[in-house]
């Protein structure tokens, strides 16, 4: 495994392994992290399961959850935490992007 670019935390790691077993993936999937372009402030985040890695991509692992980036997503993404929140705002993942300059409100988008 090589250096780490994205955190996860407890909260999330727990709401990732649930979705892993909900989705019948097996351990063997890791949680495929990207960026795509779209939503209002330009840029999206992406999340699934993958147990193939592409060329190119970095493979580390972040308490207890193994994490695929292909590495245009990765100049995006370095020193990013990975949470879930649930309550008044909404339930679900949040990415706390320092590399970001702007977030939607709902932070599903962002720009750099």
């Amino acid at each position: 495994m090589s250096a780490i670019f994205i955190t996860v935390t407890d909260t999330a790691r727990t709401h990732i392994e649930r979705l892993r077993k909900e989705g019948g993936y097996s351990p063997e999937h890791a949680l495929r992290v990207s960026v795509d372009g779209g939503g209002c402030s330009g840029l999206v985040y992406k999340l699934d399961f993958d147990d193939m890695a592409q060329g190119g991509d970095q493979v580390f692992e972040d308490n207890g959850v193994r994490l695929m980036v292909n590495m245009k997503s990765l100049l995006y993404l370095a020193g990013t935490e990975l949470d879930f929140t649930g309550g008044l705002k909404g339930e679900g993942f949040h990415f706390k992007n320092p590399n970001a300059s702007r977030t939607c409100a709902c932070g599903e988008s962002f720009s750099v």
